[in-house]
């Protein structure tokens, strides 16, 4: 069975909400899923968007693919990258200090280039 992290759309017209569910690629948009996992309302600024990430580094860790929508924004959230390195713990390749050192070092860039600069 194929697992996809998607959205299931949810809301009224032109007012659109999704969910971040984990579904089997075979059944429709909207319809069933296996768990949900977060949210993502677009129609404030600036998004909103909730996940749980235990659960979802858990899914992608178990074979779950994402959609392009949910990999961006999930790699906006540095998910992806925290995959990325806890397979490298996995495997023996880093130790769970240096994720984490890592992981905590992205962060802090990310806030360095989202803060506006005065000069």
């Amino acid at each position: 069975m194929a697992v996809k992290i998607r959205f299931a759309r949810k809301g009224r017209k032109n007012r659109a909400q999704y969910d971040l569910v984990v579904a089997d690629s075979r059944s429709p948009r909207d319809g069933k899923f296996i768990e949900k996992i977060g949210t993502y309302n677009p129609n404030v600024k600036p998004f909103s968007f909730l996940v749980n990430e235990e659960r979802t580094i858990n899914w992608l860790m178990k074979g779950a693919e994402c959609t392009d929508t949910a990999r961006s924004l999930l790699s906006s959230k540095g998910l992806l990258l925290k995959h990325h390195l806890q397979i490298g713990v996995a495997k023996g390749s880093i130790t769970q200090e240096d994720a984490t050192h890592k992981f905590a070092l992205w962060q802090d860039s990310k806030k360095k280039s989202d803060s506006p600069s005065l000069a």
